[in-house]
């Protein structure tokens, strides 16, 4: 579970409401069937317009990105081990990483050992791997794009739904016992649209964005340090290329570690 997500999330709504209550407001006063009716189902009608279904069902896959960290996705874990298994390469043979083949906690690095085990060319490996990460980033940036769409066309639909109340209101000048009542409510839905995009949509586009990207540099590491275990290179020398990819490399050995 991304504690983080959570933590940000109650801080965003708690901040709102809390400091609503603390003007004298009561949370009863924001709740609005027609409001959310009209902003969440405006907003997702746009997204339908605006994407297609494999971008809209990949943003839907990607939407656990944002709550939780995937598995295998510890970068220093991932290092460790491909130094261990450099290490293991260079006392005994590639051959000899078919037995600890399981043991990758990152499935795409037990993906990319099958090819060097197999003895694989190591330019044809390259060509393979980057090929599939290239497309694999397009694919899921794609689908995390769903959820910035949609922060963007979610405070428009509230902006309407304000509208259609107002006109609502003014087309009942006669009562003035429920015009206050009446502007209240329709100001809701602006309320709906801006809180929706700038504390949940947007925030999470960005967040699954950020992770995608990290997630295709841990497989870029991954490919560099296999080839360079093909290609017979130090630990160390591995080593120190893949700390390139760490965001909070460590001060000691990897290796020395491992």
């Amino acid at each position: 579970m991304d504690v983080i997500t959570l933590l940000g999330l109650f801080l965003a709504f708690g901040g709102i409401i809390g400091g609503m209550i603390l003007e004298g407001g009561h949370v009863g006063s924001i709740v609005q069937g027609t409001a959310a009716f009209i902003v969440l189902g405006g907003t997702f009608g746009a997204v339908l317009v605006s994407t297609t279904r494999e971008d809209l069902f990949m943003g839907l896959k990607l939407l656990r990105l944002g709550f939780r960290e995937e598995k295998g996705d510890d970068q220093d874990q991932i290092l460790r081990e491909l130094i261990e298994a450099a290490q293991l390469a260079r006392k005994e043979s590639v051959l000899a990483l078919e037995r600890r083949l399981t043991n990758f906690s990152n499935p795409f690095m037990q993906n990319v050992f099958r090819f060097v085990i197999d003895g694989v060319d190591p330019k044809i490996l390259r060509d393979i791997f980057e090929a599939k990460l290239a497309l694999e980033e397009e694919n899921q940036l794609a689908g995390a794009k769903v959820f910035v769409d949609a922060g963007g066309y979610a405070p428009t639909l509230g902006i309407i739904g304000a509208v259609l109340g107002l006109i609502h209101v003014m087309s009942n000048l006669t009562d003035t016992s429920k015009l206050g009542s009446g502007i209240a409510v329709a100001f809701v839905a602006t309320v709906y649209g801006v809180g929706l995009a700038n504390l949940l949509l947007l925030p999470l586009g960005a967040k699954i964005k950020r992770k995608v990207r990290k997630q295709v540099e841990t497989k870029a590491m991954i490919l560099e340090g296999a080839i360079g275990i093909m290609n017979g290179l130090n630990p160390f020398i591995i080593e120190e290329k893949l700390k390139s990819y760490l965001h909070n490399p460590r001060a000691e050995s990897y290796s020395e570690a491992a």
